[in-house]
């Protein structure tokens, strides 16, 4: 059974997210997660980030849950920030990854350390459940002698991949950045090449980037442990591997996305959709069961031209339904990389959405049939509770782990190719590459196989979220080790 109010009647968590999609949107739902099992919760976030969640926080407001939510000011122009610049998706960038603004936006992140600790004196939490990018939050859960849970955003393989290279340094080992090498102590053989790790783990010299990561690290491990968005049966051996043999504390709570269960949960996630629902749901009800592809690339992925056009081509080339989510709005001269007469061509066959896509809604339709994905974690896990298997096309950040799981234990998804970790514009993939992979996924000879696979895992998803289930009892656990502490 869950943890009753009346149980607990005062224990009170505090979170906060770092101002990004896709660390936001996951612990806002661990937010209303806590709430739901009778926990006082606030959500602590910036002025401009506040339209996000605040109809969220407001909706379970109204069904009766002690959750709230309080307002710190972002300091965006003592960092060196344009004004306004409050979310790390909001970063200005033309075609690429911008340093410079990347170094302030975390600069602007540590300077919250003041305000919040001002925060701790006025709301009193018995818990902080905070993200892994505000290193400071761990002197202040020391000084006020509060547990302080840590999250990340990413599953227990990629913790588990984390512990290997910061133990190990498989990447260092290898005479060049293709040739494929093992994590070691982690289960299952993973293989992967250094030009698929991120850039601050293939560096000799320290320097900004390694200094941080150094802090990430001694904030980990002095922290209380791990709230991970995830299911036992989804990552068994990596769950056990973490606590076990690494000996960390950890609680899998996940899928989260799984407590929005009303169509109106399922569209407030992040920004407002930049499509009619209704006309979008529509559409895929006049499509066969598993006949459309979904593609998105989430939202720090940012493609050039050359690939978009690519994407085009093979989309077409497929022959299948689809809807594709596109970074890009269209400009003045229009769309100079969309093929021409691409949108007649496919007319009724499939939908760009440019913005902003409801995508636990569409995902979740039948018409659906696979996801061509980044393969950010949060994706990942939404597409898994939708019981659907994958094209796998990571970009940077630990996305290659994630590829990992699905395509080598898993084996719900097939991979474009991609060799190299780029941040934000990606390793160019030919459009023959994406053409192959999708059909493969779609009507290839293990398609259902594949399929088969991906849906009974979607059914592990939604048992291990009920009453009974793998993350339903990790939830109450941790509940109730946070009240006898408190006690």
């Amino acid at each position: 059974m869950g943890v009753d109010a009346t149980e607990n009647p005062k224990l009170h968590v505090l979170f906060f997210p770092f101002m990004g999609h896709g660390h936001m949107i996951p612990m806002v739902d661990m937010t209303k997660l806590f709430a739901m099992r009778g926990v006082k919760t606030t959500i602590v976030t910036t002025p401009l980030n506040v339209p996000f969640i605040s109809s969220t926080i407001e909706r379970s407001k109204n069904s009766g849950f002690d959750i709230h939510l309080k307002v710190l000011n972002f300091p965006c122009v003592e960092a060196g920030l344009p004004e306004g610049c409050e979310n790390f998706d909001s970063i200005p960038s033309s075609q690429g990854v911008n340093l410079d603004m990347i170094a302030k936006f975390f600069k602007a992140a540590d300077m919250f350390e003041q305000p919040f600790e001002q925060l701790i004196q006025e709301c009193k939490p018995d818990c902080l459940l905070v993200d892994m990018f505000f290193t400071w939050a761990s002197d202040i859960a020391d000084k006020y002698d509060i547990p302080r849970l840590m999250f990340n955003g990413c599953g227990f393989l990629s913790l588990c991949i984390s512990d290997s290279v910061n133990l190990y340094e498989p990447q260092k080992k290898v005479k060049s950045g293709s040739e494929p090498f093992v994590f070691p102590n982690v289960p299952g053989d993973i293989k992967l090449t250094r030009d698929q790790m991120a850039v601050i783990f293939t560096q000799n010299e320290e320097n900004e980037l390694t200094r941080s990561v150094k802090k990430w690290r001694e904030a980990e491990l002095k922290s209380y442990g791990f709230i991970v968005n995830s299911f036992y049966e989804l990552e068994a051996a990596y769950v056990d591997h973490y606590r076990n043999v690494i000996g960390r504390k950890a609680w899998h709570v996940g899928p989260v996305s799984l407590c929005n269960r009303a169509i109106e949960d399922k569209l407030d996630r992040g920004k407002k959709p930049s499509v009619d629902e209704q006309k979008c749901l529509i559409w895929l009800d006049s499509k066969l069961p598993k006949s459309v592809v979904y593609i998105c690339f989430g939202t720090a992925v940012d493609f050039n031209a050359a690939q978009l056009t690519e994407i085009a081509f093979a989309i077409e080339a497929t022959g299948q339904h689809f809807i594709w989510v596109v970074k890009k709005e269209k400009s003045n001269n229009e769309e100079d990389w969309l093929p021409e007469g691409f949108e007649e061509r496919t007319e009724g066959k499939g939908i760009m959405i440019r913005g902003w896509a409801p995508q636990v809604l569409i995902l979740d339709h039948e018409a659906v049939g696979a996801f061509v994905t980044h393969c950010g974690w949060n994706s990942t896990l939404e597409c898994v509770s939708a019981g659907l298997p994958m094209v796998t096309w990571p970009v940077f950040a630990e996305q290659f782990y994630n590829e990992k799981l699905l395509t080598d234990v898993l084996k719900i998804g097939v991979g474009v190719g991609t060799k190299k970790w780029k941040e934000v514009v990606g390793d160019f993939v030919k459009r023959d590459a994406i053409e192959k992979a999708v059909k493969e996924i779609m009507v290839g000879e293990k398609a259902e196989e594949m399929r088969s696979r991906a849906k009974a895992l979607g059914e592990m998803a939604k048992r291990a979220v009920e009453e009974g289930g793998s993350s339903f009892r990790d939830l109450n656990d941790l509940i109730q080790q946070l009240s006898s502490r408190r006690r």
